[in-house]
């Protein structure tokens, strides 16, 4: 399997054939093919142990077609260590769908370590959609610290679409000033051995900062999953929420950690969680429908992380 194979399995090559949508596409370690569009400025440099990836995007400027990033491994073992420092300008905005693509995986390390800072009234958006092997021989670890500006926006969504998790650590921290917004959001699915950790913070320390932290488990097997997210508001009208869903089935084990802080009198953040089987009720009404017992769960699975 080669780098055209990793494409085609995401559906990004045609996509990547546009010559008006950037994109950016790194093979182990090795930089395959990229493309800009004016106002874009992304430079890569090769490391021994990793590329590193800087992203530049002018003030004033919004890209109005997705910019593709695919980061994949077609190797059964290797190590892919991935640096990135995102900058966007004021007023502007760009959205990235990221593939990380993984499919012959036997014992592989992917680590991703993002610094990003969205500018004054602009816009980021970081969709990252992973495919991995049925072997969860993938260990990934995703981890950013994100610094938004005045009325600044930023919205990240995790989601595994195909293969088993391995081992997953999301690691992610955000910090809002004055009016801006911060919405992350993972779904993941963990089946036999596999180990899910997810831990995001969100800082409110801006009058009117708003925050949203989602997230969508479920474990079946032996799987464990680990879901951990603050919030914490120090600002007059800073208004945050934290909810998240877990479902286990067999000898699963899901831990719900959310913890909320508000250090000013004007502010308000909520939480809610909540751990257990599929609804008993859904599952019944499904199995009167045709489908057997497995068909039903992983409906009402897919449902939860659709």
């Amino acid at each position: 399997m080669d780098i055209e194979d990793l494409l085609k399995l995401a559906e990004e090559d045609k996509a990547l054939a546009d010559k008006d949508t950037a994109h950016l596409t790194i093979n182990l370690n090795k930089v395959v093919s990229k493309n800009l569009v004016p106002g874009l400025h992304i430079d890569t440099r090769e490391l021994k142990d990793g590329v590193e990836v800087k992203v530049r995007l002018d003030d004033g400027v919004v890209i109005e077609k997705k910019v593709h990033m695919c980061f994949g491994v077609t190797r059964e073992k290797a190590l892919q260590r991935i640096r990135m420092d995102v900058d966007i300008g004021k007023n502007a905005g760009i959205s990235v769908l990221s593939h990380c693509i993984f499919p012959k995986a036997t014992k592989v390390k992917h680590i991703m370590d993002a610094k990003i800072k969205v500018g004054e009234n602009s816009f980021y958006s970081y969709e990252e959609k992973h495919i991995h092997s049925m072997e969860g021989g993938i260990e990934v670890y995703p981890k950013a610290v994100v610094e938004l500006n005045k009325k600044a926006r930023f919205k990240t969504i995790f989601e595994l679409i195909k293969g088993r998790v391995g081992k997953l650590d999301i690691n992610y921290s955000i910090t809002g000033l004055e009016e801006s917004v911060m919405e992350m959001m993972s779904k993941v699915s963990g089946r036999k051995d596999d180990v899910i950790r997810i831990k995001e913070g969100g800082n409110l320390i801006g009058e009117k900062a708003r925050g949203v932290l989602t997230s969508r488990v479920a474990v079946r097997d032996n799987a464990k999953a680990e879901v951990y997210n603050i919030m914490r508001a120090t600002a007059p009208y800073a208004r945050g929420h934290v909810d998240c869903k877990e479902i286990i089935q067999d000898n699963g084990v899901a831990t719900a950690i959310p913890v909320v802080e508000v250090k000013h009198p004007k502010a308000h953040v909520t939480h809610e969680a909540a751990i257990g089987s599929v609804d008993s009720k859904q599952l019944q009404t499904l199995m009167s429908r045709g489908l057997d017992e497995e068909e039903a769960v992983e409906l009402i699975i897919s449902g939860l992380l659709s």
